[in-house]
């Protein structure tokens, strides 16, 4: 009976080292396969890695594929969407390295409960890493090229010229990439235009922008309406005249 015990611990220990060196390789290759970060300093990218899965995605259906997606520089970009965005995705961006240390044993804790990926804890760098480079995917070894990469980018990459790739490439709506032509296609204005109550409501569909969309009426939307604003009025991005002005 011990020899058998035995013989079971050493195969977890070495399918636990199988596993370990799955992971780096996997991390290992995406790292290998990457432009240069700090190329994007000045330059934009043509495309991303999820504008080419919806690509792919749309092939596979016989469907076409148009992205819809303008880039407009950080300071044409509404100041009420910026804080919007920060107070929905990310409150420390301007504080952390790229992850959010705090937030990152929060999820774990969430995610070992209930057995699955139900908490993300991906801050707005690392959540441009998968825009730009990475997949849709949820995996140990995505997210490690997930949190490797958004170090990276930290480093090299101001946190303005981070937030404004961001807010240019990630999917606003099924074909809507970057905040620009979400704003033209929902609300009919420039992105330098929008209201608070806009910013409000283009910024709570970026958890799911492929499911809901601004004016969606559903109870958890309606909450995370309110749940922003909320916090905007908190952290002094509404006056309180904005906040009872909203609609929601």
């Amino acid at each position: 009976m011990r020899r058998l015990t035995n013989k079971i611990k050493r195969l977890i220990i070495w399918g636990l080292l199988l596993l370990a060196a799955y992971v780096l390789a996997s991390v290992a290759w995406d790292m290998l396969h990457l432009p240069q970060i700090d190329g994007m300093k000045t330059k934009n990218p043509k495309t991303t890695a999820l504008i080419e899965q919806r690509r792919r995605e749309a092939r596979a259906r016989g469907q076409s594929f148009s992205p819809n997606q303008e880039f407009v520089p950080y300071g044409q970009i509404s100041p009420h969407l910026k804080n919007a965005v920060l107070v929905a995705e990310d409150a420390g961006f301007f504080s952390h390295q790229g992850i959010d240390y705090a937030e990152v044993r929060e999820a774990i804790k969430a995610d070992w409960k209930k057995k699955a990926f139900a908490r993300g804890a991906s801050t707005i760098t690392m959540q441009l890493a998968k825009n730009l480079y990475l997949s849709t995917s949820k995996s140990l070894t995505r997210k490690l090229s997930e949190a490797v990469l958004a170090r990276r980018m930290d480093d090299q990459l101001s946190k303005a010229r981070i937030f404004e790739l961001y807010l240019n490439y990630i999917e606003w709506g099924p074909g809507l990439f970057g905040c620009q032509a979400a704003s033209r296609f929902y609300f009919g204005c420039e992105v330098s235009q929008l209201t608070p109550e806009q910013a409000v409501r283009m910024a709570s569909i970026i958890i799911n922008p492929r499911r809901y969309g601004p004016f969606a009426d559903s109870k958890r939307m309606s909450t995370r309406r309110k749940w922003i604003a909320q916090k905007m009025l908190e952290y002094g991005h509404l006056s309180e005249m904005e906040y009872r002005s909203l609609s929601f």
